[in-house]
């Protein structure tokens, strides 16, 4: 027995985009988020950013499920450090902007606030390195490279 079809004006799930090369990701706090006092618990905030980075990705045309499935290799993260400066609460609607800050042979570093409004919640400091399907680091695919260099110019690339 199948599920019946979905109706067809259902909107499409949250996804980013990008203004001056910057990529931005709604997120929205819910329940789930919280702790008993209504304040998201402090891992939570690296879910928000892997998600936006991810939708990133995907906005700029790098397969990710592509390349881990044709045994290319996957991006992991590296170093990440991360400075907590307001809550964010229940109910919230806040914007994660990443910026491609260095791009080298094997890894890109991105910086990433997430923002309440014009309030600063985090900001962060995140480096991927590509690694082969053993787990070593190997060089990017030259046309990801390009498309980061393009979007760390300032370009806005569009799906």
């Amino acid at each position: 027995m199948s599920a019946p079809p979905p109706p067809s004006d259902l909107p499409a799930p949250a996804s980013g985009r990008f203004v001056g090369g910057v990529h931005h990701y709604p997120v929205r706090i819910f329940f789930e988020d919280t702790d008993a006092g209504g304040i998201v618990y402090h891992a939570n905030y690296l879910r928000y950013m892997e998600r936006a980075r991810s939708d990133m990705l995907r906005l700029i045309g790098i397969d990710q499920r592509g390349a881990l499935d044709g045994g290319e290799g996957v991006y992991a993260v590296t170093r990440l450090a991360i400075d907590y400066r307001l809550p964010a609460k229940l109910d919230d609607d806040l914007i994660v902007t990443s910026r491609v800050a260095q791009i080298s042979g094997a890894t890109v570093t991105m910086t990433q606030d997430m923002a309440r409004g014009a309030d600063l919640l985090t900001r962060a400091e995140v480096r991927v390195a590509f690694l082969s399907p053993q787990g070593r680091p190997k060089r990017q695919p030259k046309p990801w490279v390009a498309l980061f260099t393009r979007i760390a110019q300032g370009e806005d690339i569009h799906p």
